[in-house]
């Protein structure tokens, strides 16, 4: 019961070595490269959902959009599933670390800008200012679109961080709840207990959601600029 509430939050070391790179690559390894002709049903499912969801995402984009295709599947599977490890018992879950959350979210979004005031430049200089704008309103939407345009990276990252430290923190919380009253209330910890796997069963859903959701901001971004 004393364990800190965050200590699950700090980056893990070895010998004093932050390992957060080996964490981060680990999800590679759940995503193997089939090496026989045919399939076996593992691999035949990922395959699967992964066209599903990139047929979904890409029929919104131009041919110079779809150039974008495995960048965004490689960022959903990754967010997944790290998400998804992250809910093992003792385990450590980067995209709880805005840090990180902000070191994916800020290339994708510059590179989007990038593109669409490269090709499409009058109309990337277009959303600056909505057509029919009285004039004596033109400099603040001016700033107000400015704003609202080097906010968005910071809003994906954030979103992703606080919805999955949310979920982290709630499942301590009740955890812990349910130890202490083990000895003082066995069917109210009963209780606690079911809501802890209803719980846990929501986070699952969470993890996946939010990825889903990071990378269709990021589609919609390019597709505003592709």
């Amino acid at each position: 019961m004393n364990e800190n509430l965050f200590a699950s939050f700090i980056t893990p070391t070895m010998m004093g070595v932050p390992i957060v790179v080996l964490i981060v690559i680990l999800p590679t390894l759940l995503f193997p490269s089939p090496s026989r002709l045919i399939a076996n049903r593992l691999i035949s499912t990922q395959q699967w959902m992964i066209s599903l969801i990139l047929k979904q995402m890409m029929i919104i984009h131009s041919p110079k959009g779809r150039t974008w295709s495995l960048m965004l599947i490689s960022l959903i599977m990754f967010i997944g599933t790290t998400n998804l490890l992250g809910l093992l018992p003792h385990s450590f879950t980067p995209t709880t670390q805005l840090s990180m959350n902000l070191g994916m979210a800020i290339p994708l979004w510059a590179g989007a800008v990038i593109l669409g005031f490269r090709h499409k430049t009058k109309a990337s200089l277009a959303h600056f200012l909505p057509q029919g704008t009285p004039i004596p309103l033109i400099p603040m939407l001016v700033v107000i679109e400015t704003i609202s345009l080097f906010i968005q990276p910071m809003a994906l990252a954030v979103r992703l961080t606080a919805n999955i430290t949310a979920g982290h923190l709630l499942m301590h919380l009740i955890g812990s709840a349910t130890l202490a009253l083990m000895s003082i209330s066995p069917t109210t910890a009963l209780i606690t207990f079911i809501v802890l796997i209803l719980l846990t069963i929501l986070e699952f859903a969470v993890a996946l959601i939010q990825a889903y959701v990071f990378t269709l901001l990021v589609s919609l971004y390019l597709h505003d600029n592709a």
